[in-house]
């Protein structure tokens, strides 16, 4: 975009235009994010945890002070307040048979934080709530028949023929196999509009302290709670206003590491354990991943700080040997990092704050934006999704 000076000659406008989408891709809409109303500051956490949990136990404290000081949180959100554990209090008692009541809670909790992303989401958009043709549901936080999916339709007055599609128990990788099949769906189903709804709580994997659990301890210091929602959508109609493109998507697992983070639903609740080694892993096979997305651009002068980065943050060590095995730049990861510090690991729900984070950079770079960039996410199997990303707003 350019105008003329006083004197007619043709200068730059600092204002950025819009990149056109590519004709079939499925583009990224609008976002929109929720959170209970509990704040959990992160100095606030080891006394609140220890007194809710009735241990006194010095050594779990001085644990958990530690982890909470490395995860590099600031804020997280919860569900759990005072109010259910004073109605719950066997949810703080070692071995309680709890899934009926932890149910209880989480199937509720979840849909309301889902509702409230999809309304917010949907308002940014301005379309009517009729227009969405397909709902991609995730979570790893509830379970019932029927699933959140068809509650959250209701709700939210879809039409009773809109197309759903539910995705449960993917872990901290969901949020992006989410994106992965709204744009299979958007790009296959000409005209079609995908809200894509994530919506986790912990309440399922809340527990006292043991040490015979250490894993605990780091859920208690870096998980937090919350929902998002995007639209997606191909050939954007002059209404709407697309942020991103989906150009490329990629699903891969890593043979002979399904037991490094294992999750198993029991009486109790969800139990987790997470292998000291799951860092490497990611580390030996990031490298190879990211060049698979970056070869679909067709430009091999491409590198990795070309790019603009969204990585779900599962915690600061990934994102450090991320870093480093890639030679980023230091702000490549900012993103996600910031995702991190205000709202914990969301889970499926992390990447989408993200790439809110990535898409406010994005414009206040403006012209000097970058127009590639990859969105990853890494979870149980070990699997890795990836997204080859546009950006919409260029010079």
């Amino acid at each position: 975009m350019s105008k003329s000076g006083m004197n007619g000659v043709e200068k730059q406008s600092s204002i950025p235009t819009r990149r056109v989408a590519n004709p079939g891709k499925a583009t990224v809409l609008a976002l929109g994010k929720a959170f209970p109303s509990q704040v959990v500051p992160q100095e606030n956490l080891v006394e609140g945890f220890l007194r809710d949990t009735k241990c006194d136990d010095a050594f779990i404290k001085e644990k958990l002070e530690h982890l909470c000081k490395t995860t590099t949180v600031k804020t997280r959100y919860t569900v759990l307040s005072r109010e259910i554990l004073d109605k719950y209090p066997e949810l703080t008692t070692e071995g309680s048979p709890t899934i009926q009541q932890r149910l209880e809670i989480a199937n509720e909790a979840v849909v309301e934080m889902a509702l409230e992303a999809s309304l917010g989401c949907i308002k940014e958009w301005g379309r009517p709530v009729e227009d969405i043709t397909h709902i991609v549901y995730v979570s790893s936080s509830e379970i019932r028949l029927p699933g959140g999916d068809l509650y959250l339709s209701a709700k939210l007055g879809l039409r009773n023929d809109v197309n759903r599609v539910m995705l449960y128990f993917l872990g901290c990788y969901g949020g992006v196999t989410g994106l992965r099949v709204a744009k299979d769906i958007a790009e296959n189903n000409p005209g079609s509009r995908v809200l894509l709804t994530t919506s986790e709580t912990t309440i399922l994997g809340f527990r006292p302290p043991n040490k015979a659990r250490p894993y605990d301890l780091v859920g208690a210091a870096l998980f937090g709670d919350g929902a998002a929602a995007v639209i997606i959508g191909a050939d954007p109609r002059e209404c709407e206003a697309p942020f991103m493109e989906l150009h490329y998507a990629v699903q891969q697992f890593l043979p002979g590491t399904q037991n490094v983070i294992d999750g198993r639903l029991t009486e109790e609740g969800i139990n987790f354990k997470l292998g000291r080694d799951l860092p490497q892993k990611i580390e030996d096979n990031i490298e190879e991943f990211c060049e698979k997305l970056m070869g679909k651009i067709g430009d091999e002068s491409m590198e990795f700080n070309d790019m603009f980065w969204a990585v779900h943050p599962g915690g600061p060590a990934i994102l450090n040997r991320l870093e480093t095995k890639l030679k980023l730049e230091k702000e490549k990861l900012d993103s996600s990092r910031r995702a991190l510090r205000d709202f914990g690991n969301v889970s499926s729900n992390t990447i989408l704050y993200v790439m809110e984070y990535v898409r406010d950079e994005l414009k206040k770079k403006g012209n000097a934006a970058q127009e590639w960039g990859l969105g990853l996410a890494f979870g149980p199997g070990i699997t890795f999704e990836g997204l080859l990303i546009r950006s919409l707003t260029s010079p």
